[in-house]
């Protein structure tokens, strides 16, 4: 039967041994996750690095989309210049209708205008209408808005009853009046006396250009 035997090492003989560390594991990933891991401060400064930017970009836009639009504008600007230099006679006729009834439309705002600071207007337009019948005329009724009716009815009291008849007409505008009698008719309504200016507008200018060609 054989014996185990131990060898025991001196001293001596451990001189060309190195002692074993176990590797520090957790110093090598907290070195990695150092290097790899942003601060707050430079995590700040791309934040508002990419918000400048965008802001810059935006602004580009925004000036850009600005200048075509004003471009657009004084375009057409410039052609209504053009149009408006331009004579009667050489304009689309399309062109010359816009025109006249742009002229109408402002006419009919400051007539509103005026009727409002001096309702007693229409008035003068109903003895104007009157003036106009024929000698005798006979059965004359005269057509109103009803907001003008009570103002005429003051006016011309004492008419009403002898042959005279004060009518409403709500789908008249206000200022104007049309007159009806056995043998005539009178249109004193405002859309009336403006188309024949604008008409009488129109045809002098046209007139004129053709006797300057």
């Amino acid at each position: 039967m054989q014996k185990n035997s131990s060898r025991i090492i001196d001293g001596d003989g451990l001189s060309g041994i190195e002692r074993w560390r176990q590797p520090d594991v957790g110093a090598g990933q907290g070195r990695a996750g150092a290097a790899g891991m942003m601060t707050a401060g430079e995590l700040e400064r791309i934040q508002q690095q990419a918000y400048e930017e965008g802001l810059a970009l935006g602004r580009r836009e925004g000036l850009a989309e600005g200048r075509a639009r004003i471009q657009s504008e004084a375009g057409r600007l410039a052609e209504i210049c053009a149009l408006l230099g331009r004579p009667l006679a050489e304009m689309d006729e399309e062109v010359v209708e816009e025109i006249t009834a742009l002229a109408i439309a402002v006419a009919r705002q400051i007539i509103r205008r005026e009727l409002k600071t001096d309702p007693g207007q229409v008035v003068a337009t109903v003895r104007q209408a009157l003036e106009a019948l024929p000698l005798a005329s006979r059965e004359v009724r005269i057509f109103l808005h009803p907001e003008d009716l009570a103002l005429v009815r003051d006016s011309l009291s004492g008419v009403e009853g002898e042959g005279w008849q004060l009518r409403e007409d709500p789908s008249m505008g206000r200022g104007g009046c049309r007159v009806v009698t056995h043998s005539s008719r009178i249109d004193a309504t405002v859309e009336k006396r403006l188309a024949a200016i604008a008409s009488e507008l129109l045809g002098r200018d046209r007139e004129d250009d053709s006797s300057t060609e």
